[in-house]
């Protein structure tokens, strides 16, 4: 009996030992504080408008953004006579770091605090800087509805959004969030697993798996941040003009490498 209570306590011992040694390490590599007059277009490039919902009202309108007390301010304003040569009802801040700045395999947190209103759809994500979407996939690191106490990570790919395999396995996650205060995004990007959390507790794992279907894990190629503040669109519904302007507060945005 002593003998085997012996082996089973090495057994898991050896066991535990193996488990931490497959926990993924990281390096800092990159980590942007805001603490300057302005956002470093070194990494930073102001996100030009399209027509998808989420870009539909950006601008490069200087009221928009703004850097102070060690936060990058980005907001989005009813555009009543602000530009007055802009027809869009709404305008909105939104930065990227396509062309400057990209992670391959690793992790990346940011920190914010965002305001709520009535057709906000503030986001944190990533594309790849190659490709096209949806095949070169989408990293979706938070994303935050109206007045919501919670955010939404997801995962979109050709697998996810033209084969419609959004649950095999399941390609999005929830977390609560307070909403009146700061919290962390995170996602790991690692070889076999994208892997998400909030305030450092895990969300979602989206893992590769073996399928014969088309696109399902096109992650650990280039890709680039994007923080960006939106308004209205098919998922998030209406704006009400009462409760705007509105704006996100980013503290810091940190970038590590996977270590081998």
């Amino acid at each position: 009996m002593k003998m085997n209570k012996m082996l089973t306590l090495v057994c898991g011992l050896a066991l535990g030992s193996h488990l931490a040694a497959q926990q993924p390490r990281y390096e800092l590599i990159w980590q942007e504080d805001f603490n300057g007059s302005t956002f470093d277009e070194k990494y930073w490039t102001k996100i030009p408008r399209g027509n998808a919902d989420w870009c539909r009202h950006m601008s490069d309108e200087p009221s928009l953004y703004e850097v102070k007390d060690g936060n990058l301010i980005l907001r989005g304003k009813v555009n009543d006579g602000i530009v007055p040569q802009d027809t869009a009802r709404y305008i909105t801040g939104g930065l990227y770091t396509k062309d400057k700045k990209t992670i391959t395999h690793g992790k990346v947190e940011i920190k914010a605090k965002l305001q709520a209103a009535q057709g906000a759809w503030p986001a944190f994500w990533m594309l790849p800087n190659t490709g096209t979407w949806p095949n070169g996939g989408e990293i979706d690191i938070m994303e935050r509805l109206n007045h919501d106490s919670i955010a939404y990570q997801t995962v979109h790919s050709y697998y996810t959004y033209v084969l419609k395999e959004e649950n095999n396995p399941p390609h999005g996650g929830i977390g609560v969030i307070n909403p009146d205060d700061y919290n962390v995004y995170a996602v790991e990007i690692l070889p076999d697993s994208l892997v998400f959390s909030i305030n450092g507790n895990h969300t979602f794992t989206y893992p590769r798996i073996e399928t014969d279907k088309e696109g399902q894990f096109p992650f650990g190629t280039p890709y680039y941040i994007l923080i960006d503040m939106q308004i209205e669109g098919s998922w998030v519904g209406k704006a009400n003009p009462a409760e705007y302007p509105v704006e996100m507060q980013i503290d810091w945005v940190k970038v590590y490498s996977l270590k081998p």
